[in-house]
């Protein structure tokens, strides 16, 4: 199927490495020119020679804190100058998650919370709010909110109500701007295999006299294929919600998580 993304333009963040890294990297395959965000200069520099020499597209880093208004300004507007538009919004910039133990009620404080949320939620919200206009303007762009499976199960008290905070959003700005021509999906990731998973394996396995065999078949115990996803397969979907292909489907959330078994969510 052809994706028709050749010469699109899009923006990631959290692009400098695990599932956001994975999403800017398919989308330059599909011939997109990409902006990829993240705070830290140095990762930045690192991914974006690296996805453009392997791509053959424009690959280019820029530093972000999404917490900051300011900052998110100056992102997309530098984004639009040196891509000549935008086309394509993908939100992945968050605090991993299944990486350790989440805090019980007790160790829950208001700074814990809010920073979360900050980056996730309304990190996202600031990010769209300076993306739209320029989607608008062609009548046509793709928002794509990368959340996570924690918004359909307990476990985790902050993980939980930020990923339903992200489909929230997800919904209402579907709602609004899907006149326009854009259309935002929420993407729920559950435990992904990315650049950091074999470190928190080794660890667990010492941690546990287990073998990291063991720990990952544990890791992956209810999820039906058998096997972690990996970011590159969750990259695969994202691809194809950023394409003109996927005009079907608007304010939806899509779940890559392998398959939990369970629930049923309709």
């Amino acid at each position: 199927m052809d994706l028709q993304l050749e010469g699109k333009r899009a923006l990631v963040t959290g692009g400098s490495k695990g599932i956001g890294r994975a999403i800017a990297r398919q989308l330059a395959l599909e011939g997109v020119d990409v902006v990829i965000a993240a705070r830290n200069a140095a990762e930045l520099a690192e991914a974006a020679s690296a996805l453009a020499a392997e791509t053959g597209r424009r690959v280019i880093g820029h530093t972000v804190d999404t917490r900051l208004d300011d900052s998110v300004k100056a992102l997309v507007a530098q984004a639009a100058k040196v891509l000549g538009g935008l086309d394509i919004l993908v939100n992945a910039a968050g605090k991993p998650g299944g990486q350790a133990p989440p805090p019980k009620l007790a160790a829950i404080t208001d700074a814990l919370f809010w920073d979360d949320v900050d980056v996730k939620v309304m990190g996202y919200l600031r990010m769209a709010r300076e993306a739209a206009p320029y989607m608008a303007a062609q009548g046509w762009g793709r928002i794509i909110n990368i959340s996570g499976l924690a918004a359909r199960s307990t476990g985790s008290t902050i993980g939980s109500m930020r990923n339903v905070a992200v489909a929230a959003l997800s919904k209402n700005l579907a709602d609004e701007l899907g006149p326009q021509g854009i259309n935002v999906t929420v993407v729920h990731p559950g435990l992904t295999r990315t650049e950091k998973t074999a470190a928190v394996v080794a660890a667990r396995a010492a941690a546990g006299g287990k073998s990291e065999a063991q720990v990952e078949a544990g890791m992956a115990s209810n999820v039906t294929i058998g096997r972690l996803v990996d970011a590159a397969e969750v990259a695969d979907i994202v691809a194809f919600l950023a394409s003109p292909r996927s005009v079907a489907i608007n304010g939806d959330a899509i779940a890559c998580g392998g398959g939990i078994r369970g629930a049923i969510h309709y």
